[in-house]
């Protein structure tokens, strides 16, 4: 063996070694929220409320949908956790976010910056999340478009679809890392950017059927909020993932049609367990 196949041998042990030791924290954090089901403050959009609220409750968090700004500031300051959505806006709730997030700055809360629909195509919004960004959001998150527009770079998106895949995209989202300690690209395969790991984390499975449930994404922020609340940003973003990705997948295995794999899905969030995820999780560090 040379010299070359022995390096290459100590960088893919080491590898798997983090890979392992990473397995081990989001099973903790899993554990952690069933235990501590910490109250999370969600505005987020009027076709996702009642999805995302669900969510939080299958997966073990207390979610609270308060997205009036005369609201806003006293209930930040007891959530444990903030997840702000821009994907149906209105001019309270951009008052309201703007609060919330002010609030929570303050307070060194984690929270979650959802950039829907984020272009130069819907500037009040755009120009609502670039006010937001810099209030340093714990985690950013969003599909591919969303994440490369913010980044800087021209993209056309489908409404609040993705054009672009998110294997493309997370080389350009570095940038964003100066405002948050993550990044999460969502996609056929997610990425997940890490500033404390200096590392990009690529989680496998899920479904094709994710993207045809309304507000699966407005809830995986959400849920990443969540998790936020009861470890630190990086093994949250992937517990997260990992949660939904495992879920997809175990729903699909049940059902191929929308409307069932739908039920199925968010059975699987709430049936989710300690062994479910170390048999079932799939990521890599691929950076």
């Amino acid at each position: 063996m040379n010299h070359l196949e022995d390096l290459q041998n100590i960088h893919s042990e080491q590898r798997n070694i983090q890979t392992e030791m990473l397995l081990e924290k989001v099973i903790n954090a899993w554990m952690q929220l069933q235990t501590q089901q910490p109250l999370v403050h969600c505005i987020t959009n009027s076709v996702a409320a009642n999805y995302v609220a669900n969510v939080l409750l299958a997966a073990g968090a207390s979610p609270a949908m308060i997205d009036n700004p005369f609201e806003a500031e006293s209930f930040a300051n007891i959530a444990a956790a903030l997840s702000i959505n821009l994907g149906t806006p209105t001019s309270e709730q951009m008052q309201a976010m703007r609060i919330a997030a002010q609030t929570v700055a303050t307070k060194a809360t984690p929270w979650v910056l959802d950039p829907v629909g984020y272009g130069p195509f819907l500037k009040w919004r755009s120009d609502m999340v670039d006010e937001l960004v810099l209030l340093q959001p714990t985690i950013i998150r969003g599909n591919a478009s969303e994440i490369s527009a913010l980044a800087g770079n021209q993209i056309q998106s489908k409404g609040v679809d993705s054009t672009v895949a998110s294997h493309e995209v997370y080389q350009q989202a570095m940038s964003l890392l100066t405002y948050g300690e993550c990044v999460a690209i969502s996609g056929e395969s997610d990425f997940i950017l890490s500033k404390a790991l200096n590392c990009v984390i690529q989680v496998n499975g899920g479904s094709y059927l994710q993207p045809k449930v309304t507000a699966t994404g407005c809830a995986l922020g959400a849920l990443i909020a969540a998790y936020s609340s009861v470890t630190t940003p990086t093994i949250a973003t992937l517990s997260a993932h990992i949660h939904f990705a495992i879920a997809g997948k175990r729903a699909f295995e049940k059902s191929q049609s929308v409307g069932s794999f739908n039920v199925a899905f968010l059975d699987a969030i709430y049936e989710m367990n300690a062994e479910t995820i170390s048999a079932y999780a799939d990521f890599i560090i691929i950076q």
